[in-house]
């Protein structure tokens, strides 16, 4: 089976190719069942979600850094 160059934003030049969405997923789609395509499908999900989680809980690290920055000053 041969794959087909993908469209990247700057016109039909050839995209990069990619093993996993070019071979193996088509690959593991004929091979499996209904149901093992789906939980691939959640295990990708939660792979992104558990990414995201990652970087919230930075996000959260570097804000707090932030806020214990200098001191209060008043001024008359």
């Amino acid at each position: 089976m041969e794959a087909k160059p993908a469209e990247n934003a700057n016109g039909p030049e050839k995209a990069q190719s990619c093993f996993i969405r070019d071979t193996a997923i088509p690959m593991l789609e004929r091979c499996l069942g209904g149901a093992s395509i789906e939980h691939f499908r959640n295990s990708r999900i939660e792979f992104l979600k558990g990414m995201r989680s990652l970087l919230d809980e930075r996000i959260s690290q570097l804000s707090k850094q932030g806020e214990h920055k200098g001191t209060h000053v008043t001024v008359e």
